[in-house]
């Protein structure tokens, strides 16, 4: 669920948008800011409080900024954080947003014990206590929230649409671009447009280097695009896409989604959709990576 506090505009100078990301550690505030970064913000994360005006009165108006703030930031205090929202968001030239992540106790609980992680405000305790203090510190700056999004019911996939929905740039073409990897193990996934199977190339499990890491580490990207086939094959579908897209919007299709699969989701696949993603946001597509298998293992959440 996601509610706006206040008439937000987005329709005014996008460029000098400004939105301040905030919520209770495990809400999603990462997974957030990276799709803010991936929208063309300028995301900056764990930015101490007091460098926050200084930032925003010397940014450039080239892009709009995106800025991580939580309990754990140098600084941090609920006065000074309140002080700050008011201060930036009186000033017209660059008006601010501010972002609130909420999520349930219940839930906050049970994505700590699956990462078990301390709670930054109760290392020595429990979880449940150091949540318990963080949003009684936090119910202030939630009052002052312009857009809410609570995400107790989102995976990271539902919570960046919801981040699109809200914060895409006017100036972003319209068509909304999606592209997995999987494993075909695991069955092909929901939804999807068009399917691509990568297992012809070079794979890296059999290099022990390379074996425990994934397609987003350079190291293995030099080694499935040195495949004689990877070239040829990666313009094809580059091309076809490029092609289809246009057509798609003429369609009135607002949203296009392309998987890739290998054997385990974690190299060739990752590989061509890392590849593929970056080339599509260089020609102005706006686009979200979505990694199935990699977010099964918690790699993809922060």
């Amino acid at each position: 669920m996601s509610v706006a506090r206040k008439p937000v505009e987005h329709d005014t100078s996008p460029a000098l948008r400004r939105v301040l990301v905030t919520g209770p550690s495990g809400a999603g505030r990462s997974t957030a800011i990276r799709a803010l970064e991936d929208l063309g913000y300028e995301a900056i994360d764990n930015l101490p409080l007091s460098l926050v005006p200084r930032l925003i009165d010397g940014g450039s108006a080239q892009r709009p900024v995106a800025l991580g703030i939580d309990v754990r930031n140098r600084d941090f205090s609920t006065n000074a954080l309140i002080e700050a929202i008011d201060t930036l968001g009186a000033d017209r030239n660059h008006p601010l947003e501010v972002l609130y992540l909420d999520c349930s106790p219940e839930v906050l609980v049970n994505r700590y014990s699956e990462t078990r992680r301390r709670h930054p405000m109760a290392p020595a305790e429990t979880p449940r206590d150091g949540i318990a203090i963080e949003l009684d510190l936090l119910a202030p700056i939630r009052a002052r929230a312009d857009v809410l999004i609570d995400t107790t019911e989102l995976s990271p996939h539902d919570l960046r649409a919801e981040i699109e929905r809200w914060f895409k740039p006017a100036d972003l073409k319209s068509l909304a671009i999606s592209i997995h990897s999987f494993s075909y193990k695991r069955g092909l996934p929901r939804g999807i447009d068009m399917v691509l199977d990568t297992r012809f190339l070079r794979n890296p499990y059999w290099d022990e280097s390379l074996r425990g890491m994934n397609g987003q580490d350079a190291a293995v990207q030099n080694y499935v695009a040195s495949d004689t086939q990877f070239t040829e094959f990666f313009e094809r579908v580059k091309g076809l896409v490029l092609m289809l897209l246009p057509a798609y919007v003429n369609e009135g299709k607002s949203y296009f989604s392309v998987a890739f699969g290998c054997t385990g989701g974690q190299h060739r696949s990752v590989t061509v959709t890392e590849l593929l993603a970056k080339a599509l946001a260089e020609d102005g597509w706006q686009v979200s990576i979505r990694h199935r298998e990699l977010e099964r293992r918690g790699a993809a959440q922060g």
